[in-house]
């Protein structure tokens, strides 16, 4: 059985070079010594999302990527009352990516920003306002206060 090892990084470079440059896949590995198919998985990878790294990961991909992740931040720090709603939506209109409030939450959470949760409270109209005036007058003049 055929030993199995890694392509490092320099490689894989050399690899999607001379195929770039025209070369076919039967040819470079009859060159570098590599099983076709390997090149052949390389190549697919490398058209599909310019990455030729390994992929570490299997968990889910994010939705954002750093520069809308910045671009979150930024906005966040210019808009300091903006809830994680309306980041979401800014984010939306702007860039087109659809991100959940909770995705915003937690990425704004990452770099230490914290986006302002909306407080359910009946705001105070002027009538409310002028009663409160009147009545902590009233006690600083009666001399309770």
């Amino acid at each position: 059985m055929a030993q199995r090892k890694h392509l490092d990084d320099f490689l894989r470079g050399r690899i999607i070079g001379r195929l770039e440059c025209g070369r076919t896949q039967l040819e470079v590995s009859e060159e570098l010594g590599i099983a076709q198919s390997v090149i052949s998985r390389l190549w697919q990878r490398f058209q599909d999302d310019g990455n030729v790294s390994r992929c570490y990961s299997t968990c889910r991909p994010r939705v954002t990527t750093p520069n809308e992740d910045r671009y979150m931040a930024v906005t966040a720090k210019r808009n300091r009352r903006s809830t994680a709603s309306d980041l979401s939506r800014q984010l939306s209109s702007a860039i087109g990516t659809t991100v959940s409030r909770q995705t915003v939450y937690r990425r704004l959470g990452h770099i230490g920003l914290y986006a302002r949760r909306p407080v359910r409270c009946v705001p105070l109209t002027a009538t409310h306002c002028r009663g409160v005036e009147s009545m902590h007058c009233g006690h600083r003049n009666s001399g309770l206060v």
